[in-house]
């Protein structure tokens, strides 16, 4: 296999496009520096699904993403994605632990089922904790999608390019598992004032568990 020519980019280099494509070029500095900026991105990703395998499966995504870089197109999210690598990274890891593998269907299946031991969870505060432990019994397809939107930012066009989805289907299911998120907190044990407080502040208690993640 012969070694492509490195192509060098100067001066500061702004935006994962830029990046992109000085990487596929060659450049292996711009790929270091996408991974450095979307490291946090993909930790966050696999925290509240994988328990003690999350850093193994950050880096099993980017090795994935440094094998696929020339397929990644340029007009495209970098972010999204990278985000539909960790999906699949996932998935993957998900069905190699199970004797069903072939039957596992993540749109109905939830990290609970696949890994009833809950591992250590992130709490600055007893809504914090509601709202993880609400995640991780939604399917799992719904969990990456609420996370993808309210951890991330993500805009609904952005996450239907990471999973594949035309985006008024992907509006569609964020509001489903919205909906089915708030009624896993109301039948929950938690006092009625923690429950209520959980629903109202959900971006807050979102944006608090983002800030905490890799810290």
């Amino acid at each position: 296999m012969s070694r492509r020519t490195p192509h060098r980019y100067h001066g500061p280099v702004d935006g994962d496009h830029d990046l992109l494509r000085a990487w596929q070029a060659g450049d292996d500095r711009a790929g270091e520096q996408l991974f450095r900026r979307h490291y946090q991105l993909i930790l966050r990703f696999f925290h509240n699904k994988a328990g003690t395998s999350a850093h193994d499966l950050v880096q099993r995504t980017f090795l994935a993403c440094l094998e696929a870089r020339d397929r990644i197109r340029g007009d495209a999210s970098f972010r999204a994605f990278l985000c539909g690598v960790a999906r699949n990274v996932l998935f993957d890891h998900y069905r190699l632990a199970r004797r069903d593998r072939d039957h596992l269907d993540f749109g109905s299946v939830s990290v609970e089922d696949l890994r009833p031991t809950p591992g250590t969870l992130l709490a600055h505060a007893r809504e914090v904790d509601l709202l993880l432990r609400a995640l991780r019994t939604l399917p799992l397809e719904g969990q990456i999608i609420l996370e993808m939107y309210y951890w991330e930012g993500m805009r609904a066009h952005e996450i239907g390019d990471a999973l594949e989805m035309p985006e008024p289907t992907v509006r569609t299911k964020i509001r489903r598992a919205r909906l089915r998120l708030e009624q896993i907190i109301q039948a929950s044990t938690a006092p009625p004032a923690i429950r209520e407080s959980t629903i109202e502040g959900l971006a807050t208690w979102a944006q608090r568990i983002r800030d905490g993640i890799g810290t």
